[in-house]
C-alpha cells in the first residue's frame, strides 16, 4: 500500500473517533515517544526546571527560541511535532518536541530573558 492511501486511511480512522483518540492517531509513535520520555516538549523541560509559575505567553516565546535554535543548528529543518493539549485552555494544539538532551533546549534558556534565570546552577542541578 501506498503512504497517500495509508495517511488517507488513518485519517478516515481519526475521523470517528473521539477528539482525544483521533489526535492520539494522528501523532502515533510520536505521542507514545512523549509519554515515555525520550521525547521533551518545551513546556515539560521548564516544568522540570521549576518554572511553571511562567505566563502561556512567556512559555510561547521560549518555544520560539528554542525551534530558531533547533533550526540554526540542523540546516533550517524543524524537528517533529505532536498533538497535545494546552496545559490551561485544553484546546488541542500541534507543538514541537525535542531530545531532552537537545542543546537548542538549553541555548534558547540563554537567549531568551525571561528564562535566562534557569541557567544558574542552582536550577542547572535539577534538570
Amino acid at each position: 500500500m501506498n503512504i497517500a492511501r495509508r495517511i488517507a486511511r488513518i485519517h478516515t480512522a481519526a475521523r470517528t473517533m473521539a477528539k482525544a483518540l483521533r489526535y492520539r492517531c494522528l501523532s502515533g509513535n510520536i505521542a507514545v515517544a512523549v509519554e515515555q520520555g525520550t521525547l521533551i516538549r518545551t513546556g515539560d523541560l521548564l516544568d522540570r526546571l521549576g518554572a511553571d509559575n511562567l505566563k502561556d505567553g512567556q512559555r510561547s516565546w521560549y518555544g520560539r527560541h528554542t525551534a530558531k535554535a533547533y533550526r540554526a543548528t540542523h540546516l533550517g529543518a524543524d524537528t517533529v511535532r505532536v498533538w497535545a493539549q494546552h496545559r490551561t485552555t485544553g484546546k488541542w494544539i500541534h507543538v514541537f518536541v525535542y531530545q531532552p538532551t537537545d542543546p537548542a533546549l538549553y541555548a534558547a534558556l540563554t537567549a531568551y530573558k525571561a528564562t535566562r534565570h534557569l541557567v544558574q546552577a542552582d536550577y542547572a542541578e535539577v534538570a
